[in-house]
């Protein structure tokens, strides 16, 4: 084959190959597998070791995807994915990330394309209307919003600006010295470990808080002893991470008491709400994801996992840019233009790590025009009502304790007849079954050494349906690591729900 460019004409027929694939795909997808069942080596060995001398039509990839690459994936989107929080996308995203891909613009600085960079802060101005935010997180005063690739990446870009404030700016000059500290609860996502030890703070100085309840929220009074102890040491105490919805559990950080603390140490309170924080979408949802983000500098949440936006699409708001671009901000002559010397525009290359950044928003606007404000909140009532339907299914069997609650996530193990599953062996067991059986897939956690199984649910095509059929691979799953009679005795003692944390 020539191995030209593609032309209008030839372009448009291999997209139009490529747009029927994955038509096709969304179609079959419920039939595939949830969970991969190759092993390691297997994709590569199927690949040539060589890359092909002449070119390929689109027929050969496509078919090259059907007999070597579905079998190696691990389905997302399928709609018995309960294993990890969803990784939404949709139609309307998927067509905005095909335009942000046609249109190949690089939007490092407004000059480079300035409908990206005007696009982008109206459209994180929608999120925010449409999340309740507050005000001080609008492109209209000192603060506003950024897209990021993930909550790592914001948590990372936020750390470097507390230092920055914290250091009166000499930290990008003299480097850190070990003398700042940064805080959150034992169960924070791990990517506030991965920042500090990237930012160069140290993992010495990362301060992990306790929990008021196993898999619950921080701790605030051991958070206040900390910082005290800290700052009488002569350290400086300088970022605070609130956790609204964590990973494992869901659990979620009373931000207004952080908040509270941290101000008498003049520390950097961030909200990491990657997953909950779309949840606001539903109005009944904001008191309790938006408690206490009046007083928070930063706040970060994730379209890319319950808001039906492709991945990646992470959205950090900062209540005041200054410390961010002055964290960030390098300028050589072959990035000035006149607008940015002017100050009359927003440079996004100074908002976060990366110089060059592509056109994010696309995507996003695609999804917030599509379904609109009603839409979005639908699709989050619809993950929390199926959850309420799984959680009236394990009611009915002795057998599994629910432990932790929180919208859509359901947090649970197995009680044998004799009492809790001690070593963990049976919850394990069953989970194992399910996954390998290709049926659905589920994960675990740990919570004071006692290993729970994670459903969370979120994917725009499950139904009820899909709830009735988890139930019945959980039951027929556990009827071969505990009998359903030796749980029966143990009922009169054992109620099958403890009582689950939050909603």
């Amino acid at each position: 084959m020539n191995a030209a460019h593609l032309d209008p004409d030839e372009f448009r027929r291999q997209g139009h190959a490529v747009v029927d694939w994955i038509a096709d795909y969304y179609r079959h997808v419920e039939e595939f597998p949830v969970r991969s069942a190759v092993h390691p080596g297997d994709i590569a060995s199927a690949l040539p070791l060589d890359p092909p001398a002449g070119g390929e039509g689109v027929e050969a990839l496509l078919a090259d995807l059907d007999r070597i690459v579905l079998p190696g994936l691990t389905h997302w989107q399928h709609p018995s994915f309960f294993a990890y929080f969803p990784a939404n996308t949709s139609g309307p995203a998927i067509l905005g990330d095909l335009l942000s891909s046609g249109l190949g613009v690089q939007g490092m600085v407004w000059a480079t394309s300035p409908a990206a960079t005007e696009v982008e802060t109206r459209v994180m101005d929608w999120l925010a209307e449409l999340l309740d935010l507050p005000q001080r997180f609008r492109s209209g005063g000192a603060g506003g919003g950024v897209i990021n690739d993930t909550a790592s990446t914001a948590v990372l870009t936020v750390s470097v600006a507390a230092l920055h404030r914290a250091s009166h700016g000499q930290a990008r000059v003299d480097g850190l010295r070990g003398q700042y500290t940064v805080y959150c609860s034992t169960e924070a996502h791990s990517s506030v470990a991965k920042a500090v030890a990237i930012a160069g703070v140290g993992s010495q100085q990362l301060r992990l808080i306790p929990t008021v309840s196993p898999g619950g929220p921080m701790d605030v009074a051991a958070l206040a002893a900390a910082m005290t102890a800290d700052h009488a040491a002569g350290l400086v105490p300088t970022m605070v991470v609130s956790a609204v919805g964590t990973t494992g559990t869901g659990a979620v950080d009373p931000t207004a008491e952080i908040a509270a603390v941290a101000a008498q140490h003049r520390a950097w309170v961030h909200v990491d709400a990657a997953w909950a924080g779309v949840a606001a979408v539903a109005p009944e949802y904001r008191g309790l994801t938006n408690a206490g983000l009046e007083l928070a500098d930063s706040y970060a949440t994730n379209p890319h996992k319950w808001l039906l936006t492709t991945f990646d699409c992470d959205a950090l708001y900062v209540a005041d840019s200054a410390a961010l671009i002055g964290a960030m901000s390098q300028t050589p002559e072959y990035l000035r233009t006149r607008q940015s010397d002017a100050g009359t525009v927003i440079d996004y290359r100074d908002w976060h790590i990366q110089l060059g950044r592509r056109f994010r928003a696309l995507k996003l606007w695609a999804v917030l025009r599509h379904y609109g404000s009603a839409g979005l909140a639908a699709h989050i009532r619809t993950g929390v009502s199926l959850v309420d339907r799984l959680l009236a299914g394990l009611q009915k069997d002795a057998r599994f304790t629910v432990t932790h609650r929180q919208l859509s996530l359901v947090c649970l193990h197995l009680t044998t007849g004799a009492g809790l599953d001690a070593d963990n062996t049976a919850t394990l067991a069953l989970m194992h079954a399910i996954n390998d059986s290709g049926a659905a897939y589920l994960s675990h956690t740990s919570v004071d050494g006692r290993t729970l199984l994670r459903v969370a649910v979120g994917t725009p095509s499950t139904e009820e349906r899909h709830i009735d059929a988890l139930l019945d691979a959980m039951r027929a799953a556990a009827n071969n690591v505990i009998p359903e009679t030796a749980a029966t005795a143990a009922a009169a003692a054992h109620t099958a729900t403890d009582e689950p944390a939050g909603r």
